[in-house]
């Protein structure tokens, strides 16, 4: 709203405090993607190369950490806090990071990646709630869109160092030919150990940043402490003028915040809403091309070091249009830029199925995958979160935000379980038309059901959908 704009905003002070809680969705992009370029030389190391049961499990077992993480942060972030949880996440990458690169055995290779989607379900949920929380609404989107930014940075910088880890691999390498190099026994393992040194800087810079002023404001005990955390930020008159929006929202809903709560009619219409949009930004494919590119482009006709590179092609591109994403989303809106990545995403993936149906290879595939990736970069990537972050009345955000981030990480499991086996069924063409499926009906939805929150503060946005 206009008034907001009267303030005069600490921004040094809010840019690095959402910089420092965002490094939890950098981790989270390079936990998530580093895995897929060390795919080529952990397969043969541990001896499940040729089985299509452990490659799926490799890949997706750091999901099964992320439905975990998901789960217990909105009960314990309300609870206990945002800034507490993500100390705990930090610490949870540190061990992560050095315990897969140090593993001897796939039981303990999958023991600490499980370990790492815990920290991914922890991060993802309450990097985006505390921005959320602590922004005034006029920039809200653009600042909660820098969880999105760093997520891509971390989805980039893992990709350049699998890039510049792994060395070249001759053409017409045989699995015993990797597994006997230095990438087969040492490089892949050093793909992974590079997290604990931006993961070690999130747990100690996590101490010095503030408790979340709108959860601070829950507790009688720390009102004192949430009114300076908001003047802070603004200044006494937008402490007074947030902290008394956030008193009256509590009024309003001063009903208990336990799971029965989310069945009432105004709340579970939200859910609703929440949940479709988290499954459909995994359901929408983008993670199968992070996650299987290497299949993708060797379907393409590209050798292993040729494929490394054109993923930190893609990684690049996913930044570049991320930007595009974080400085539109304040300006066009949340439901402008939804409804063109759903629809986007549709034309652009019945298109990728043509081309490998008519068996297409080389730069023109390139160059489509390139484009679904600016696409859902620029919309669906940081704009479903600003949206979740968003919709939840105070009271519940974090129980509530838990549910949401919860169905996307199951979303995100099926979606990585099931490629290897729906491109064996489907192929590759008929895959990436039933991804253009989904994604049309995302958009019909979209246009029905999702309101526009731009602009508004999270009190403004709760009293008027919960009418």
């Amino acid at each position: 709203m206009t008034h907001m704009k009267e303030y005069n905003y600490n921004w040094k002070y809010l840019i690095s405090i959402c910089l420092v809680s965002a490094m939890g969705g950098l981790l989270f992009g390079y936990d998530f993607v580093v895995i897929g370029g060390a795919k080529p030389f952990y397969e043969p190391f541990f001896g499940i190369t040729n089985h299509a049961f452990l490659q799926g499990w490799a890949m997706s077992c750091a999901l099964a950490g992320c439905l975990a993480g998901a789960v217990i942060s909105g009960w314990l972030s309300d609870k206990l806090g945002r800034k507490k949880l993500l100390i705990f996440a930090a610490g949870l990458f540190v061990a992560a990071s050095l315990g897969t690169g140090a593993a001897g055995s796939f039981g303990v290779f999958v023991l600490f990646r499980i370990i790492g989607g815990i920290g991914i379900g922890l991060a993802s949920n309450l990097s985006p709630m505390y921005i959320a929380e602590i922004t005034p609404g006029n920039v809200r989107g653009r600042f909660v869109s820098i969880n999105q930014l760093t997520i891509v940075i971390g989805i980039l910088a893992a990709q350049l160092i699998n890039w510049r880890i792994a060395r070249p691999v001759p053409p017409g390498a045989t699995t015993s030919d990797i597994l006997a190099s230095w990438n087969g026994q040492t490089g892949w393992r050093w793909m992974f150990y590079a997290c604990a040194i931006p993961a070690g800087l999130f747990f100690i810079l996590m101490w010095f940043v503030p408790e979340s002023p709108r959860w601070l404001a829950q507790k009688m005990e720390h009102h004192v402490k949430a009114r300076r955390i908001l003047a802070k930020i603004g200044g006494n008159d937008y402490a007074d003028s947030e902290f008394a929006s956030i008193e009256k929202a509590f009024e309003e809903t001063s009903k208990p915040t336990n799971l029965r709560f989310l069945k009432q009619p105004g709340i579970s219409k939200l859910l609703v809403l929440g949940i479709v949009l988290a499954v459909f930004q995994q359901w929408c494919g983008i993670n199968v091309i992070f996650n299987y590119a290497q299949e993708i482009f060797s379907n393409a006709g590209y050798s292993v070091s040729d494929i490394l590179f054109n993923i930190v092609i893609t990684g690049c591109v996913n930044m570049i249009f991320t930007f595009v994403g974080m400085f539109t989303v304040d300006k066009l809106g949340r439901k402008a830029l939804m409804l063109v990545g759903a629809g986007g995403l549709a034309g652009i993936y019945a298109v990728l199925g043509t081309m490998y149906f008519f068996h297409m290879q080389g730069i023109p595939l390139l160059i489509m995958v390139v484009t679904a990736i600016a696409c859902f970069a620029m919309s669906l990537g940081p704009v479903t979160w600003v949206v979740l972050s968003e919709i939840f009345p105070n009271r519940m955000r974090g129980t509530a935000m838990s549910v949401a981030t919860f169905s996307l990480w199951a979303a995100c499991f099926i979606l990585t379980y099931t490629f290897p086996l729906l491109n064996q069924l489907l192929k590759a063409s008929g895959t990436f038309w039933l991804y253009g499926c989904i994604c049309l009906m995302g958009f019909l939805f979209i246009l029905r059901r999702l309101p526009e929150t731009k602009g508004k503060s999270l009190e403004e946005i709760e009293h008027e959908l919960m009418k």
